[in-house]
């Protein structure tokens, strides 16, 4: 008995340590990993408006915007250069704990990059998620058969990060519920890039791959399974014709399935965009353009959905703390 005790306590000593260097070792991330991790964090079913797609989302959806004009309880649930097959996913583990009245889905990804499987940023969009067969499933669509093992389990991916830890990473191991649900997705950048005008007029549809049709066509169904609302979007950056190519096969996948598609590139002077001002790079809005942008798209929700205004709700308060944090944010940033 004694012996099957030491090895009992051992064993779960064991794990437990694993537990916590598995925290301590992984990256943190805002480029998806901190999005994904956070989520688990949130209060149950308090996200009534969830945004997922690639990086455009975390860099343009201002979530403490949306909160202050319009009391929209908004998450960003994304990842830099999230295909489709992942964002199924996303939207599957983000339902096992919210119930989302209205999903608006960026297209930006599947218009820019081609390839079934995309590893560039893999790590970054698989290392947020708890392990689930729900996870175990979105590997098995992003990577071929003989790299699995290259990015399954996660800790594959990080286990000699030894050199590189910080306080940093010890301070978010041990963080409060509290400061961790006050975070909401967003990442405000506050570099300023002047930006040409584009120019696009494409009349010709195509471009989308069939892995990223297919996977387009299992998120639609889901959210209409689920009754969720849908809206599909393209947030403003640098696009080009052979992107609108694809965006305009979106537009005829949308009309047949009854949904809204905006993109809100051809709506620069409705949000008041400056090309000299509201951009970070030549992909994505600074925090100037973000709020411009995400005060243009709040009203375009407001107008198809029925979202209710959470301000002065006790259980939605993290979004008060999130709009501090933010407003703290950019004033640091910008002394």
């Amino acid at each position: 008995m004694k012996k099957k005790l030491v090895f009992i306590i051992s064993f779960l000593a064991f794990c437990g340590l694993m537990f916590l260097a598995n925290l301590l070792l992984c990256p943190k991330s805002t480029h998806g990993i901190r999005q994904a991790d956070m989520l688990y964090s949130q209060p149950e079913d308090s996200i009534d408006v969830l945004f997922l797609g690639s990086s455009h989302i975390h860099y343009d959806i201002n979530t403490a915007e949306l909160w202050d004009s319009y009391g929209m309880a908004a998450y960003d649930y994304s990842a830099a250069e999230q295909p489709l097959w992942i964002t199924y996913h996303y939207l599957i583990e983000a339902c096992k704990y919210q119930n989302p009245k209205v999903v608006v889905l960026d297209l930006y990804s599947p218009a820019r990059f081609k390839d079934d499987y995309q590893y560039e940023y893999l790590e970054t969009n698989l290392n947020g998620m708890r392990f689930s067969l729900n996870k175990l499933q979105m590997v098995l669509a992003s990577c071929e058969k003989d790299r699995i093992f290259d990015y399954f389990p996660d800790f594959v991916n990080y286990h000699s990060r030894y050199s590189e830890l910080t306080w940093a990473d010890v301070e978010y191991v041990f963080q409060s519920n509290e400061v961790r649900n006050a975070f909401k997705g967003y990442t405000p950048y506050f570099d300023i890039v002047p930006m040409e005008r584009p120019e696009f007029d494409q009349p010709y549809s195509g471009g989308l791959t069939v892995k990223s049709e297919i996977y387009l066509q299992k998120i639609i169904d889901f959210c209409a399974d689920k009754d969720i609302g849908l809206f599909l979007i393209v947030s403003p950056y640098m696009t080009t014709n052979e992107d609108e190519t694809v965006y305009n096969r979106v537009h005829e996948i949308a009309d047949y399935n009854g949904l809204e598609f905006q993109s809100t590139n051809y709506f620069y002077d409705a949000m008041d965009l400056n090309f000299e001002t509201d951009f970070n790079d030549v992909s994505h809005l600074n925090y100037w353009g973000s709020t411009k942008f995400s005060n243009y798209l709040g009203g375009e929700i407001k107008d198809r959905y029925d979202i209710p205004d959470r301000r002065g709700d006790p259980k939605w308060e993290s979004w008060d703390r999130h709009s501090k944090e933010i407003r703290q944010e950019v004033l640091e940033a910008t002394k």
